[in-house]
C-alpha cells in the first residue's frame, strides 16, 4: 500500500495506525519520512513484508522549500535555532550557482538528529542524551536539484537523491555556502523508487477501507510490484513444489535472474531465482 503520509506523524505512527485498523501485526515501511514531511510512504503488509529485501536502494524524488537566514539543530523547521539570524542578501542567480554544486556523487554528513546508527544507537538518541553523535560522511548521489523559485528568503526546489541521502543536509550545507544559514522548511516526497504520489491514498482513506474489509481496493495490483522482475503464472503442481522448497522448470524464462511466480492473477506465491538454464528455485515463498 502506498500512503500519502500526513505532516506531524512519524512513519512508525502511520504503521501503528494501520496495524490497529487492519489487525495485521506484520507491516513495515520502505524508507522513513521525517514527521514534518508528507508524501509517498510505501508499506508492505503481512506476508509481503518478505519482499523488503528487494527494495533497499531506490532513488527518491522530493519537492519542498528552504528558508534562509538561520540554521537549526535538526536542519529543518522543527529544530532549535543554532546560528545568528542573518538576512539573506544574495540574488537568485547567486543561489542557482551554489545550488548547481549539489550534483552527482558526493560525500554527505547526515544531520546530528537522524536515524543513522552509531554503535547500535540512533544518532537522535545520542544527541538527545546530551552527547554529540560522531557521524561519518556517506556517499550519496543527487541526480537533480533544481531551484524553482526564490523570494523573501525562501526557495522552492525539486530534488532526486539516492537512498540514504538527506535533503535536510543539502538545505543546511546550501545555507552555509550562502553565508547566512538555512534549514528545510517543508518537504513532500513525490516518488520512492517506482512508487509515485498519484498511486497513493491518504491515511484516513486507508483506515476506512480496512474497516470496511476492502483494503485491497486501495492497493496496487500485485503484478505491478517489482516491475524489474518478469511475472509468470504457475500451475497447481508447480505451486506445490515451490511451497515445499523445490525448484520448477520455466522454459520461457531462460535469462531472467529473478522472477515473480503467481497462482492465478493476484496471488504471488514466490520469488524464483534461476539456478541454471530454465530451472528456478524459490528464493522466498510467500
Amino acid at each position: 500500500m502506498i500512503v500519502d503520509k500526513p505532516a506531524g506523524m512519524t512513519s512508525h505512527d502511520v504503521v501503528a495506525k494501520l496495524r490497529r485498523a487492519t489487525s495485521e501485526k506484520s507491516i513495515g515501511h520502505l524508507g522513513t519520512l521525517d514527521p514534518m514531511a508528507t508524501g509517498v510512504l510505501p508499506l508492505l503488509l503481512g506476508r509481503y513484508t518478505r519482499l523488503a529485501q528487494f527494495y533497499g536502494s531506490h532513488e527518491k524524488a522530493y519537492t519542498g522549500t528552504i528558508r534562509f537566514g538561520f540554521a537549526t539543530d535538526t536542519y529543518d523547521a522543527e529544530g532549535k535555532q543554532t546560528s545568528e539570524l542573518i538576512a539573506p542578501l544574495f540574488t537568485s542567480e547567486e543561489l542557482l550557482v551554489e545550488a548547481s554544486r549539489f550534483s552527482g556523487e558526493m560525500d554527505q554528513l547526515p544531520p546530528p538528529i537522524s536515524a543513522k546508527k552509531i554503535g547500535g544507537k540512533r544518532a537522535y538518541e545520542i544527541a538527545r542524551s546530551g552527547e554529540t553523535p560522531q557521524l561519518k560522511t556517506a556517499k550519496v548521489k543527487i541526480d537533480e536539484f533544481a531551484i524553482l523559485d526564490y523570494a523573501d528568503g525562501v526557495a522552492s526546489f525539486r530534488m532526486k537523491i539516492s537512498a540514504g541521502g538527506y535533503v535536510r543536509s543539502v538545505a543546511h550545507e546550501l545555507g552555509q555556502a550562502m553565508g547566512c544559514g538555512a534549514h528545510l522548511a517543508s518537504l513532500r516526497r513525490v516518488m520512492s523508487g517506482v512508487f509515485a504520489l498519484d498511486q497513493s491514498i491518504v491515511l484516513d482513506e486507508a483506515i476506512a477501507l480496512a474497516q470496511e474489509n476492502r483494503l485491497e481496493a486501495g492497493m496496487p495490483h500485485p503484478r505491478t510490484m517489482l516491475p524489474e522482475f518478469p511475472s509468470v503464472t504457475a500451475d497447481r503442481q508447480s505451486v506445490g513444489r515451490l511451497r515445499n522448497g523445490m525448484a520448477i522448470n520455466l522454459p520461457e524464462y531462460s535469462s531472467a535472474p529473478l522472477i515473480k511466480i503467481f497462482e492465478g492473477q493476484r496471488n504471488l506465491v514466490a520469488i524464483g531465482k534461476r539456478l541454471v538454464g530454465t530451472l528456478f528455485h524459490p528464493s522466498i515463498v510467500l
